[in-house]
């Protein structure tokens, strides 16, 4: 990033996989003061510091065909898919640069933060944080975590579901299932200690909230006036139909009883790693 900040207030949020980030999004972008993109998960950081080009010009071009150019003209509305397509042009521009994504959001208006929700900012060290931070004159950093067994079994669902491999979920063997959920792709999300470590020692502690999902969900609205007050933002009054839903849901499957096992070694280290960073984890992360 350049020396000179690219935004005066940037909203970024960290969360792990499967924590509770797409239901953070979907509320918090009802938020007078916070402004997000037509891609909730842009993931510039991770491209620009991770070695990872997970935004070359072909995924690009993938997800505008996917997710921004397909309308139904029965159905679209003029005005704003004139915006929409405005938006996909400068999201397929180049070079992807400071200025590339500061143009994502150029059609802002009187919002005081711009959002990036991205679970792959989970995945920066520390340098990169240390990169972020110039970002912004008033950064904020949101980092979620979730019970690690209950948030992996929800991952290794979610993938088999959208690789349409639910099957395997009934014919692999314990070896499989610790193989699978091994893999850098989907072990990398359940690193919590990492992660913290990552942004304690990048990101100032002003510019840094943890949350857990379980007390999210617990205390929804007094969760999310912690969240606004963190952001120096006005309380809003959320609709509760809103807060009820659920989203980005996977397959209900029962997890077999083995799964825990297959990392309590693993999942007992994390668990002491965020514990000692001097956070109080909730007590069902120990049952």
């Amino acid at each position: 990033m350049n020396e000179t900040p690219q935004f005066e207030h940037l909203f970024v949020a960290a969360g792990a996989m499967k924590a509770g980030t797409t239901w953070l999004f979907q509320v918090m972008s009802q938020h007078p003061d916070l402004y997000f993109s037509f891609e909730k998960e842009i993931h510039y950081f991770y491209h620009a510091y991770s070695g990872d080009r997970v935004l070359d010009d072909r995924r690009r071009l993938e997800n505008a065909h996917k997710k921004y150019l397909r309308f139904d003209p029965k159905l679209a509305h003029a005005p704003s898919l004139r915006q929409r397509v405005r938006w996909a042009a400068n999201y397929l521009d180049g070079p992807v640069d400071d200025l590339w994504f500061k143009n994502l959001f150029a059609f802002r208006g009187r919002q005081k933060y711009c959002c990036e929700f991205s679970n792959l900012n989970a995945l920066l060290d520390e340098a990169a944080w240390r990169k972020v931070s110039r970002s912004a004159r008033h950064l904020r950093v949101l980092y979620t975590m979730r019970h690690p067994v209950k948030r992996l079994w929800s991952h290794v669902k979610f993938h088999l579901q959208v690789t349409n491999e639910l099957e395997k979920l009934d014919q692999w063997s314990p070896t499989e299932f610790r193989n699978f959920a091994k893999q850098p792709f989907i072990w990398k999300n359940a690193e919590y200690g990492a992660a913290l470590r990552a942004m304690e020692g990048g990101l100032a502690a002003e510019t840094r909230m943890f949350l857990f999902f379980e007390d999210l969900h617990a205390d929804q609205r007094g969760t999310l006036r912690r969240i606004e007050d963190f952001l120096n933002v006005d309380h809003f009054d959320y609709p509760q139909a809103l807060l009820d839903r659920r989203v980005n849901e996977g397959v209900s499957r029962k997890m077999p009883a083995f799964f825990p096992d297959l990392f309590a070694k693993d999942i007992k280290r994390i668990i002491s790693e965020v514990e000692k960073t001097g956070l109080a984890v909730p007590d069902s992360w120990h049952s």
